[in-house]
């Protein structure tokens, strides 16, 4: 009785077995071979070629060994570091190139639509930069137009000046003229016209 308790803990010690079968594969090495206990002591009873998947049933901790069943129904055990969470590259090879050129057809529509909004950008910025000589000559012209008015307005107001200077000195001159006549009139008048005679005293 105790011989079989004693087998019992070592065996429970040693192998330790999984909560479930679980879905594992061969790591990226060119082969592992597959012993028929948990450890290179026992005898090879085939070998398994990396990335299959096989399913993971037990696993000893102690001496580095898990038990598996391969696709073709074998049981054995391997060692535990070749065993991975991952499918093997030449699984995932496939599956990174259709990645690949989804990212590199993404990539070229994103360069596309990079470069037409670009060339929009561009459009857009040489027609803004023809509206802005566009302002730039009209601002030119209305400045020239604008200049040329002020000197014709300084040259009317000029000859305005002028006139009214003109027409004042005509008027003083046509009053100078009025006035100096009235007084040779004034001085000629009195001899021109007879003076009446007076009569003697006594003359009725």
């Amino acid at each position: 009785m105790k011989r079989l308790l004693c087998l019992f803990m070592l065996s429970w010690v040693f192998i330790t077995p999984a909560k479930a079968e679980q879905a594992r594969y061969i790591s990226d090495n060119l082969f592992t071979y597959i012993h028929s206990g948990p450890s290179n002591e026992y005898r090879i009873v085939g070998s398994i070629n990396a990335g299959d998947q096989v399913t993971l049933t037990n696993t000893n901790k102690k001496t580095g060994y898990s038990k598996i069943v391969d696709s073709r129904g074998r049981t054995g055990w391997v060692e535990t570091r070749f065993i991975s969470n991952q499918p093997g590259i030449a699984e995932r090879l496939p599956k990174v190139e259709e990645e690949l050129i989804e990212v590199k057809a993404l990539l070229d529509t994103a360069r596309q639509t990079a470069n037409e909004e670009k060339s929009g950008l561009a459009d857009s910025l040489a027609q803004r930069n023809e509206q802005i000589k566009d302002l730039e000559k009209n601002y030119s012209k209305m400045n020239q137009q604008l200049t040329a008015s002020q000197t014709e307005v300084r040259e009317l107001r000029a000859k305005l000046d002028t006139q009214k200077e003109d027409l004042l000195l005509r008027y003083f001159m046509y009053g100078g003229g009025v006035a100096g006549g009235g007084l040779i009139l004034g001085l000629i008048l009195p001899h021109l016209i007879p003076r009446r005679q007076k009569k003697p005293n006594g003359w009725a």
